[in-house]
């Protein structure tokens, strides 16, 4: 998949506990944070990027772990990161849209603070405290398996036919670009040590949904994992007022095969809302 890059109008570095955030900034308005896939980095957002730069302050970055920034090691708190990269950039209140673990994080900090969050796009995104199924388990069983062989091959096709072609479909009924292009992003991460520790939100985030305030927009591919469809319901359900999108014959990287789509949802949704920072 070609990415269309994003021109920045700043570009950096934060210095977090034991470790670094890279960023970038572009365009002007109210925040709006993207937050990434755990598959992924800040580059799966290219394709939206620059669109949403046009209506507002687009920040996006890689986690600690991901991408650019610093490898995560020992005890820190994906919540405080960036919370210190919304502190560092003088943003009050942001505008969260992530997907699958940036979409749990978007909600999670919704709970933790929810002076910071103006709104809330939860995409193939599972509330934090929901056990995962015996399925999903041993899937990511398999991939661990596959890494510790040291087959990365192996462990990165795993993880596409995961989570880019989805359990009801096969390799060939998907553009090959996108596997393409999240294999790039997914490689370095599997074959990285992983000796981080995040620190989870403390209720869980599942016992809590109707704690949230924040506007919220919750959207799933009909063809992704049932833990993560069961994991949209919980949120739209139990998030007061939450709406709910579900986009056909796509999986879990929503945003990648419906680029359009997601930004029409994400650009409609926000503009009935007060995102003002």
């Amino acid at each position: 998949m070609s990415a269309t890059t994003l021109t920045p109008t700043t570009t950096g570095t934060l210095a977090v506990s034991g470790a670094h955030l890279a960023y970038e900034v572009a365009g002007a308005g109210p925040a709006l944070v993207l937050l990434h896939a755990g598959v992924a980095d800040a580059r799966m957002w290219d394709a939206q990027a620059l669109a949403f730069a046009e209506r507002f302050t687009v920040i996006r970055y890689d986690l600690r772990g991901f991408g650019r920034s610093g490898a995560a090691i020992g005890r820190f708190s994906h919540r405080a990161d960036l919370l210190a990269l919304l502190d560092a950039l003088g943003v009050g209140r942001a505008s969260l849209v992530g997907l699958s673990m940036g979409g749990s994080l978007a909600v999670d900090m919704a709970l933790a603070h929810p002076d910071r969050v103006a709104a809330v796009v939860a995409a193939a995104a599972r509330p934090s405290g929901q056990e995962a199924s015996p399925e999903l388990r041993g899937a990511w069983a398999a991939i661990d398996a596959a890494v510790g062989a040291g087959d990365l091959d192996r462990a990165v096709e795993l993880e596409l036919r995961m989570w880019v072609d989805g359990p009801y479909r096969s390799p060939a009924a998907v553009d090959p670009a996108v596997r393409e292009f999240v294999g790039l992003m997914d490689a370095p991460l599997l074959a990285a040590p992983d000796e981080g520790d995040p620190e989870p939100l403390d209720p869980p985030a599942l016992g809590r949904l109707a704690d949230i305030a924040t506007p919220t927009l919750v959207i799933v591919g009909d063809r992704d994992q049932p833990d993560t469809i069961a994991g949209s319901h919980l949120l739209a359900a139990g998030i007061p007022g939450a709406a709910r999108l579900t986009i056909p014959g796509v999986a879990h990287l929503i945003n990648l095969e419906r680029p359009d789509a997601f930004r029409r949802a994400v650009l409609e949704f926000l503009a009935g809302i007060d995102t003002g920072s």
